[in-house]
């Protein structure tokens, strides 16, 4: 066998090992041959180099079931760490996370209006916090994974931000010359998307759509439980499309975009126009719920009915097995939820069979922050390098 195919082995055994482990632990190595049908000498051999890298330790033995005891391995969380990011229009989400994706701190910085100018400072600022509450490890920070809120292409650079003056920045390039560490760009609602089915509400759905409700509308879609991402990466950017034929005219250029009517900025805008100007706040429409305020439950309908509007052409068009939604809105009121709902049985085909499940997100305000710190995680346990040394 070439040298070249021998490595190529070498590492598919350690991948599949590794995943095996990371899915199973604690576990012997004779389970491991079973559930791999690798043979155990391989098993041995290839489990021996991942203690020795560190990515894989012995933690004792276990249970006989009749000769020497076993003993037993686990995957070693804490071999390094990863940051996560959501650089939304109006904050910094930044997070430390193991390499099973627990949280070890997290850091919440808000803004207003800033350009990528003035906000440079505050973001390197803020990750060379978070950097400097990783404990000691034998890989340190593998990586900084960003979502930003906006158009992502497929060379990773922020092509256009409908909330902010980011258009055309290279912020990878910004990261990679202030840390020494890899960075991977991508729009946060697939970031979120991805956090969802690694450890949230999707994650035993194929075909799904995460959807991030906010000061515009957000969306990835999963396809056969990968992202789709489109020839330039910028799919899913279903917040731009029409929903009112002769609507309001959107930044993006188009008019009637369905962000317009069913994104949280279009709720509290309308409402406190409803309110005579009163500045409104998540707290204060929470607790207008809460009295049943007859305006806010108007509000509720109308966006109900706009936001079934665009899910309902979402659910022809995909046919998801679920779809699960972002927004700080929908996740303290469950009662918009199933106004939600209400507007989408209202126009869905009696041909399409209602298993289009429609959940809350299960991480909440973290799912882009650490879908991005699991991004780099992924490539981190592929990286050749690593499993190659």
């Amino acid at each position: 066998m070439k040298l070249a195919d021998q490595n190529e082995s070498k590492m598919h055994s350690q991948k599949v090992i590794l995943s095996t482990i990371m899915r199973h632990y604690p576990i012997s190595r004779a389970k491991l041959s079973e559930l791999t049908n690798l043979n155990k000498a391989t098993v041995s051999l290839q489990t021996n180099t991942l203690i020795e890298k560190h990515l894989v330790s012995e933690i004792g033995v276990g249970v006989s079931n009749g000769g020497r005891k076993p003993i037993l391995l686990v995957f070693n969380k804490n071999a390094g760490y990863s940051i996560g990011v959501e650089l939304a229009a109006n904050y910094i989400l930044t997070i430390l996370i193991d390499l099973e994706g627990n949280m070890l701190f997290s850091d919440y910085f808000e803004f207003i209006n800033e350009s990528m100018e003035a906000l440079q400072s505050f973001l390197i600022d803020r990750i060379r916090l978070v950097t400097n509450h990783a404990p000691e490890s034998p890989y340190g920070i593998i990586g900084i994974g960003v979502g930003v809120h906006g158009f992502v292409n497929e060379n990773q650079m922020v092509v256009y931000t409908p909330h902010s003056n980011w258009d055309k920045v290279n912020i990878k390039s910004l990261l990679e010359d202030h840390f020494n560490f890899p960075v991977f760009m991508d729009n946060e609602a697939n970031a979120g998307a991805f956090g969802e089915k690694l450890y949230g509400a999707i994650k035993n759905s194929d075909n799904s759509i995460y959807i991030s409700v906010g000061t515009g509308i957000g969306l990835a879609i999963m396809v056969n439980n990968q992202l789709y991402r489109g020839s330039d990466g910028v799919s899913g950017e279903m917040g731009h499309m029409t929903i009112e034929f002769n609507g309001k005219k959107c930044g993006c250029g188009n008019q009637g975009c369905w962000e317009l009517y069913a994104s949280e900025r279009a709720f509290f805008t309308n409402l406190s126009r409803i309110k005579n100007g009163r500045e409104l706040t998540l707290e204060k429409a929470n607790k207008m719920i809460q009295e049943n305020d007859g305006d806010i439950l108007m509000e509720i309908e109308k966006f109900g009915y706009y936001f079934g509007v665009g899910l309902t052409n979402l659910i022809n068009t995909f046919n998801p097995d679920s779809i699960v939604l972002r927004s700080n809105l929908i996740e303290a009121n469950p009662i918009i939820l199933k106004s939600i709902k209400k507007a989408v049985s209202n126009r869905i085909s009696m041909y399409i069979p209602l298993k289009n499940e429609i959940f809350i997100s299960q991480l909440n305000k973290n799912a882009a922050s650490l879908g991005a710190a699991s991004f780099m995680i992924k490539k981190f346990l592929e990286d050749s390098k690593i499993l190659n040394d």
